[in-house]
């Protein structure tokens, strides 16, 4: 098992995207970026990535449907929905869409954190099976 997680970013937002791969470089290895709803379930699937973390307001499909996707070609995958509008009713949607968890953007510690626990998780289920 690799020693940092693959993340794949997805958000239609150049200076957000810009941010997220600097940051989550740190301690992630960032395998892609994708600025389009309807590219990511097809960039999970090739790329192959532990995290996926998926702004909910994407262009031509949203990250709850996104979230749907990359859980069908890649069931192992965690994704987490980030968004900037915080909502507990889309809180609650995107959890049962399948997503881990669901951060506000402007909470990078809250991001980290989810992006650790959903790291654990994969860790165990490799070690388990």
């Amino acid at each position: 098992m690799p020693t940092r997680p693959r993340i794949l970013i997805a958000d239609d937002h150049p200076g957000v995207l810009k941010a997220l791969k600097r940051v989550l470089s740190l301690d992630c290895d960032v395998v892609g970026v994708v600025v389009d709803g309807r590219e990511v379930a097809e960039a999970a699937a090739r790329l192959q990535p532990v995290v996926a973390v998926v702004d909910l307001h994407l262009p031509h499909v949203n990250g709850l449907e996104v979230c749907r996707r990359i859980l069908q070609t890649n069931s192992r995958a965690k994704v987490i929905v980030i968004t900037a509008l915080f909502d507990d009713r889309i809180r609650t949607e995107a959890l049962a869409a399948g997503a881990s968890s669901f951060v506000p953007k402007q909470s990078v510690n809250e991001l980290n954190n989810a992006i650790r626990g959903a790291w654990a998780e994969c860790s165990v289920t490799a070690h388990s099976v």
